[in-house]
């Protein structure tokens, strides 16, 4: 790792007695008094306008209108001053001449009494937003000149040039300028955002940098670039050298708090967030910033993500299961966004669906996503947490702790059952649940929660095979037509497609009214998916199989079913009597249960076609003839007196014996 050398910059520079008796006064002028400045957004903002400015002087092609600077959203914390006053006071003291003070080292001095309250990065930005502002202004006057009497007049009134074409040297070299002049002011900016109060370091070699190079860059501002390109090569290769020293230590620092007991979450909070601004997360809803003391005694789940965090049916799906929610833990927890992007810098899309999705959203959200500290992201998140493509929850206890890497699938399987979301309460969870029709249904539809709470029969079945899914249907009425309640669902296959969007449309015309829609049968396999998962994670599937999970064993049967014929789940309510059936097989029981007519409805449905649907131990043309006693009123596996037989898979006759 390079290091620094002391009074590295001296050699680099030769400065002259007058020089260092400026330094000195330039110096003793910084006083900040805390009033902080998004320097970073204010510089893009400043190389939007010089971008637009440079490459319309000698062009008569219009600027898009559609661009607008953002400095207008730009705020200045802690200072009583709009920002754009203080802009203004700036560009006045470079422009105007007054007596006495034409020599540019006295108006410099002026320009840094002026920003004497402000950081060094604050002071770059803010100059060169006041020269942006009033360059931007003599080239937009110049390119509307031709066209506007009005800016033919404003230009002779200020005595512009009239020809601006001979100007094309001076414009070169003065964009190459401008260029170096934004480099060297975004090289102060990141060197400023550093956690230089977090980290130990080297503070002598942090003044070297700090006072020596940014006054001089600060001082120099108006020399020749190829001066001013080598402090800032120079400059560069401090900072970088320094950030890596940092990023290192944070690291340490951040992993050796996450295995430490605190207090509260604050500190661990702060470390992630709140390096450089006091206000990192913003309220989602009202757009308003917020600091890290609003998420003080609760329960912190960071949704990690891409910057398009996750695909709309499941996004809704998500704020379902945490906000809108009727049994929701109410102010008992928060949930971050944390986007990061995909690559080492942001793209202008990626913050434009960041924009997007943080104000339709009702969570809390990282502020300015692209800002965070690279080690946390990288190291931390990407790393360390194992954050890739796929989103992730990571939680963290009242005291920092992280409890759970991802309690994303938690939230999509059990809602707001899972509070706390530990890994601990995942188990517990697990542990009281069973293979139920309320487990595979929790939350998808209203109605169909309401149906699984009356104890309704509920068949569950998919298939890309529309003759089958008719035949299936027919039979399917036909058992209804005897009296029998079933409700029948339609949920496709794993990974649904467009033809899968089709049917149900055909299927709502000619069958049955389909429950689901497209939407809600992906969040069906959704929840199937983190069923998979979850198990996963927490090692139910063991070297000895799924067999020892019957639960596991039931979603993986459905995940993978590739059966053209389709299949079928039946179950009711809460009952853990469940039955699974493939395409070929529940056609063959149906036609068997349909010939019983008006006796399936007092029949206990699911438990006959198990009985039906089991292999018969010998083939039989006719009843069987076989006899079976039952103790009244015990009528095992039967209901009103009715009951199959095991052989012939035939309703048996009843008769009584009076002894």
């Amino acid at each position: 790792m390079t290091s620094f050398e002391s009074g590295s910059f001296s050699q680099h520079s030769k400065l002259s007695l007058d020089d260092e008796i400026l330094i000195k006064k330039l110096l003793l002028s910084h006083d900040p008094d805390g009033c902080r400045l998004d320097s970073e957004a204010l510089l893009c903002a400043v190389e939007n306008i010089m971008f637009h400015a440079t490459a319309s002087e000698v062009s008569d092609k219009p600027i898009d209108a559609n661009l607008k600077s953002q400095i207008g959203n730009i705020e200045v914390t802690g200072s009583q001053e709009p920002l754009m006053h203080t802009i203004y006071k700036i560009a006045y003291e470079m422009l105007c001449k007054i007596p006495g003070k034409e020599d540019l080292h006295t108006k410099t001095m002026v320009l840094f009494d002026m920003l004497g309250n402000y950081r060094w990065d604050a002071k770059m930005a803010l100059a060169l937003a006041a020269f942006a502002t009033c360059y931007g202004e003599f080239c937009l006057i110049m390119q509307m000149r031709p066209h506007s009497p009005y800016a033919e007049s404003v230009a002779n009134f200020r005595q512009l040039p009239s020809d601006i074409t001979i100007l094309k040297p001076q414009f070169k070299a003065l964009r190459l300028l401008i260029k170096t002049m934004v480099d060297l002011t975004r090289c102060i900016v990141e060197f400023e955002g550093l956690p230089i109060e977090h980290v130990e370091a080297d503070y002598e070699n942090i003044a070297a940098i700090k006072y020596s190079n940014i006054t001089i860059a600060a001082w120099e501002i108006s020399s020749l670039n190829n001066r001013l390109s080598g402090i800032y090569s120079h400059l560069r290769q401090l900072v970088d050298a320094f950030r890596q020293q940092s990023e290192a230590k944070l690291d340490q620092k951040l992993l050796h708090l996450l295995m430490e007991s605190h207090a509260d979450n604050q500190e661990v909070l702060r470390m992630l967030f709140a390096l450089n601004d006091d206000l990192p997360l913003k309220d989602c809803p009202t757009q308003v910033k917020l600091g890290i003391s609003e998420l003080k005694s609760k329960i912190v789940l960071l949704l990690v993500s891409k910057p398009d965090l996750l695909p709309l049916e499941q996004l809704f799906f998500l704020f379902h299961q945490t906000y809108d929610h009727p049994n929701k833990a109410e102010g008992s927890y928060a949930i971050i966004w944390v986007p990061i992007s995909l690559s080492e810098k942001w793209t202008d899309d990626e913050k434009h669906w960041f924009n997007v999705l943080s104000s339709s959203m009702p969570f809390y959200s990282v502020r300015q996503p692209w800002s965070p500290n690279s080690a946390v992201i990288n190291n931390l998140m990407k790393q360390v947490w194992h954050n890739e493509d796929e989103a992730i929850m990571v939680v963290l206890n009242l005291e920092g702790a992280v409890t759970n890497l991802n309690a994303l699938d938690m939230v999509f399987i059990w809602g707001p059952e899972a509070y706390p979301y530990s890994v601990t309460r995942e188990f517990e969870l697990w542990i009281g649940e069973q293979w139920t029709m309320q487990l595979l249904t929790k939350d998808i539809h209203p109605i169909l929660t309401q149906w699984v709470e009356e104890g309704r029969y509920i068949c569950i079945y998919g298939s890309e095979n529309l003759e089958w899914i008719r035949e299936f249907c027919a039979k399917a009425k036909e058992i209804k037509n005897a009296g029998l309640q079933l409700e029948m669902i339609y949920v496709g296959k794993n990974n649904p497609n467009e033809h899968v969007k089709e049917l149900v449309t055909i299927i709502n015309r000619e069958m049955h009214s389909t429950l689901l829609s497209f939407s809600k049968i992906q969040l069906f396999w959704l929840r199937l998916e983190s069923m998979r998962r979850s198990k996963t994670r927490l090692e139910y599937a063991d070297a000895a199989g799924i067999d020892h999970d019957h639960i596991l064993a039931e979603v993986l049967a459905l995940l993978h079913n590739n059966d053209d014929n389709g299949w079928a789940v039946f179950g009711k309510g809460s009952s853990t009597n469940m039955v699974r059936v493939q395409g070929s097989e529940i056609l063959k029981g149906l036609n068997i249960v349909r010939q019983w007519g008006e006796d399936v409805a007092d029949l206990e449905f699911i438990g006959a076609l198990r009985t039906v649907l089991e292999p018969v131990p010998f083939r039989l043309r006719g009843p069987c003839n076989l006899t079976k006693f039952v103790p009244y009123p015990d009528v095992e596996g039967s209901t009103e007196g009715c009951i199959v037989c095991q052989y012939c898979k035939r309703l048996m006759k009843p008769y009584t014996i009076y002894e």
